[in-house]
C-alpha cells in the first residue's frame, strides 16, 4: 500500500509540474510499473574514481577506496563503488584523455575489457569479476563508466555482434559522435543488430557482477533512441542495475522520459570544487524538485571533496576547492534535493573534518528518507529549502546565504512551512538545541553559508 500511495503522490506532484514548466508543454506522465525503480529507492551513496583520478585509475586504488568505504562508511548508508571513464585504455594520462595512440582492450565482438595493466586481475578475460567478486565481498556493490555507442576500433576491425550476422560497419553512424572523446560512434537505432550489440555488452557487465552503470554522452544532447535501447538491454541482462545518464544538463523537457527510463540523470555538466559553480544549482535543484521520486532522482554530480585530482582531469592536486563552511552548503543542499550522493575524493586521504561530512546520520536521513522536497522561497540571495519527516508532523528546513557579504538574518513561520503547534528546532550539524516556537523561526547566515535543522513537534 505504501509504494502505492508513494507512486499516486509521484504522479500528482508531475503532472502538476508538467503544466507548469514553460520548456515542457506536454503533461508530464509516469508509468507507474517500473520495476527498475525497486533498484534505487533511495538516492545512490558511493564513491567515483573520476574526480581524484580520471581515466587513470587502478585496481589497487579502486581496492583501496574499496576498503575504506567498508570499514568507516558502510554502516552510514554508503554502498557503491565506481570505476569511472576510459578502464579499457592502458596509456591514458592525467589531465586528459590520450587520443594520439590510445591502446584499447576489446574483444573479438567489440566489446571493451578491462586494462590488464591497470586491472590486473582482468587478465585471461576475467574482466571485472574478480575485483566485483572483491567489493561485493565487503558488503559493497559494483559499478562502471561507459561511453554511448560502439567502438571506432570495433568498426575499423568489423567485428561481429555477439549472436547475430550483423557486424559493427553495418549498425553505426559517425553523425553526433561525441565532441569532447573519439573513442565511440553513435549506434544507429533503426539499424538490425542495433539492440543486440546493447545486449551483448551488458551482458557481459552482468556476467562481471557489475551492479551499476554510469552511461555518457546521453544527456546533452538528449539521446533518446540510445537511452531506449539500453533500458531494454538492461532489462534482459539478467541482473539488477542501476542506470545513470550523463553529463548534463538534462533537458526539462525529457523530464518525463527520463525518470521513465533510468534511475538517475545528470541535470548539469561536471561540478568541480568552486562558489561560481555550486551557485546555480539552486536554480537547477529547484527546476528538477518536482521530478525527485522513489527509484528516479535528478543527479546535482559528484561531490567534489576531500582530496581530488590526484590524476584528475581538472587541476591540480589539491584538497578540495570549497571553504569549510561552503562544504556545510553543498552538503545541506544535495541532502535536501536528494540528490544522489557520490563521493568524487580519495577516500583513504579523508582528514576527520570530510569524514564527518559522510558521517553525520541525521543529514544522510534528510538525503535519503525525507519526501515533498522543494524551495520555499527565494529573495535577495536567500534562498530556504523544505521537506517532511515521514511518518511525523516534523519538517526539515535549510536556510542558504548565497551572497557575497554580509550576514543576513532568514525567517520562516510555521504557517509557510504548513504546520502549526509547538515545535522544537535543532541544527543538524552542531546537534546544538536552537530553541522552541510556536510561531516563527529565524536564523542568521553567513555569506555562502546555511544552516540545516529539524522542527520537531512537542506533544
Amino acid at each position: 500500500m505504501r509504494i502505492q500511495i508513494n507512486s499516486f503522490i509521484t504522479v500528482l506532484i508531475l503532472l502538476i509540474a508538467g503544466s507548469c514548466i514553460g520548456s515542457n508543454p506536454k503533461t508530464t506522465t509516469v508509468n507507474q510499473d517500473k520495476s527498475f525503480w525497486q533498484l534505487a529507492k533511495t538516492p545512490p551513496m558511493g564513491w567515483n574514481s573520476w574526480d581524484c583520478y580520471g581515466p587513470t585509475v587502478t585496481e589497487k586504488e579502486i581496492r583501496s577506496n574499496t576498503d575504506y568505504m567498508a570499514e568507516h562508511l558502510k554502516q552510514h548508508g554508503w554502498q557503491y563503488i565506481i570505476v569511472d571513464i576510459r578502464w579499457f585504455v592502458e596509456n591514458d594520462k592525467a589531465g586528459g584523455y590520450n587520443e594520439k595512440d590510445p591502446i584499447y582492450t576489446m574483444d573479438e565482438y567489440g566489446r571493451f575489457l578491462p586494462a590488464v595493466k591497470k586491472f590486473p586481475s582482468a587478465a585471461d578475460g576475467k574482466g571485472f569479476k574478480t575485483l566485483a567478486d572483491y567489493v561485493h565481498s565487503k558488503g559493497l556493490k559494483f559499478g562502471i563508466h561507459l561511453m554511448r555507442g560502439i567502438p571506432v576500433q570495433a568498426v575499423k576491425k568489423n567485428c561481429p555482434v555477439m549472436g547475430t550476422k550483423v557486424k559493427a560497419a553495418d549498425i553505426y553512424s559517425d553523425k553526433m559522435q561525441c565532441g569532447w572523446l573519439h573513442d565511440m560512434y553513435t549506434i544507429d537505432t533503426q539499424k538490425e543488430g542495433a539492440q543486440e550489440y546493447y545486449n551483448s555488452i551488458f551482458k557481459l557487465y552482468a556476467s562481471w557482477g557489475v551492479d551499476y552503470v554510469k552511461v555518457d554522452d546521453l544527456s546533452k544532447p538528449y539521446h533518446q533512441d540510445e537511452i531506449e535501447l539500453i533500458r531494454k538491454a538492461i532489462d534482459q541482462c539478467g541482473r539488477p542495475m542501476v542506470f545513470s545518464t550523463s553529463p548534463g544538463a538534462t533537458p526539462l523537457d525529457k523530464a518525463d522520459h527520463v525518470l521513465n527510463h533510468a534511475n538517475l540523470w545528470r541535470i548539469c555538466d561536471d561540478f568541480w570544487d568552486n562558489w561560481d559553480a555550486l551557485k546555480p544549482q539552486f536554480k537547477r535543484c529547484d527546476n528538477w524538485a518536482p521530478f525527485i521520486g522513489e527509484g528516479h532522482w535528478p543527479d546535482a554530480d559528484m561531490l567534489p571533496l576531500g582530496r581530488i585530482s590526484i590524476r584528475g582531469e581538472r587541476g591540480k592536486d589539491r584538497m578540495t576547492g570549497f571553504t569549510k563552511t561552503e562544504q556545510y552548503t553543498l552538503m545541506n543542499l544535495w541532502a535536501i534535493f536528494r540528490s544522489p550522493l557520490m563521493f568524487g575524493g580519495d577516500l583513504p586521504s579523508n582528514d576527520e573534518f570530510t569524514l564527518s561530512l559522510l558521517t553525520n546520520d541525521e543529514v544522510m536521513a534528510v538525503n535519503q528518507h525525507s519526501s515533498a522536497n522543494k524551495q520555499l522561497k527565494e529573495a535577495n540571495g536567500q534562498i530556504v529549502w523544505i521537506a517532511d519527516v515521514p511518518e511525523t508532523k516534523d519538517k526539515y528546513v535549510a536556510f542558504f546565504n548565497l551572497n557575497d557579504a554580509g550576514s543576513s538574518e532568514i525567517s520562516v513561520s510555521l504557517a509557510e512551512l504548513g504546520i502549526s503547534g509547538n515545535f522544537t528546532v535543532k541544527d543538524l550539524w552542531s546537534k546544538q538545541d536552537k530553541g522552541k516556537t510556536s510561531d516563527k523561526f529565524t536564523v542568521a547566515v553567513e555569506p555562502h553559508a546555511s544552516v540545516l535543522v529539524r522542527f520537531t513537534k512537542l506533544k
